[in-house]
């Protein structure tokens, strides 16, 4: 048994397995290593192993990793992936992301830039550590809370209501919406809300600014699903060149 978060790795290349397994182990993690998709999916969804985080390679022989993430998602795995690989066109992010991953990282970013991500994601999974001072259990319940007139984000467990309904947000969605919504009345750039889930810096698409299509395509997704739910939403606003905005509560 072992209290220490666990990250599956799902990858075809066993001499990478083995390096970015070590260097997880060495940094806090347990790891439990695949060699493709088939091999994974039995004990990822089955019970055998209870991963708190998933890497997948998209290359892989038997299945890719986008077909993996499907299954994943099909048979009621809501584990976050982040997709690990040298595929670094854009359109494969947006596949990724537009499938449920919540990160994609090119296996070149090093890997310092990798566990960064790791711990970024995690942090948002999971609840805050108790015990820290500044008040009882009930004060911390509240803290976890934010209310924005129909909108309620769980901060603890990274979970979002519109009206009374769940949102099926992913990781990084709520952390867009969680920006916003902290923010509200104001305008956020474009390279704001990036760096809310990706960490300052970095860079993604093509040219300095591809980061500005990566937003677009969160903030389209997150608009469908609270449509799904209120099809008159209208609560994030857009500021053509520039970025989003959440609309401020009269």
């Amino acid at each position: 048994m072992t209290d220490r978060p666990t990250i599956a790795l799902v990858d075809d290349d066993p001499l990478f397995r083995e390096s970015l397994g070590r260097n997880l182990e060495d940094s806090g993690f347990a790891v439990a290593t695949f060699a493709d998709g088939p091999a994974a999916l039995g004990p990822l969804t089955g019970g055998e192993v209870a991963a708190d985080l998933i890497l997948l390679d998209w290359k892989m022989p038997r299945m890719t990793g986008i077909e993996v993430l499907r299954q994943l998602r099909t048979m009621g795995s809501q584990t976050p992936v982040v997709f690990l690989t040298t595929l670094n066109d854009q359109i494969y992010e947006e596949t990724a992301l537009t499938n449920g991953a919540v990160d994609y990282v090119d296996k070149g970013r090093g890997f310092t830039i990798l566990l960064r991500r790791i711990h970024l994601i995690l942090e948002g999974a999971k609840p805050p550590a108790a015990g820290l001072a500044g008040g009882g259990e009930g004060d911390a319940a509240a803290a976890d809370l934010l209310t924005l007139g129909p909108l309620g984000l769980d901060l603890a467990s990274a979970r979002a209501r519109w009206r009374d309904s769940a949102v099926d947000l992913t990781i990084t969605e709520f952390r867009i919406v969680r920006k916003l919504a902290e923010n509200a009345g104001r305008d956020l750039s474009y390279r704001a809300l990036y760096d809310a889930v990706r960490g300052e810096g970095f860079i993604a698409g093509s040219g300095e600014e591809g980061y500005r299509a990566n937003v677009r395509t969160h903030i389209k997704r997150i608009r469908q699903k609270f449509r799904e739910i209120d099809p008159g939403f209208d609560a994030i606003l857009n500021y053509a060149g520039f970025g989003y905005g959440w609309r401020a509560e009269g």
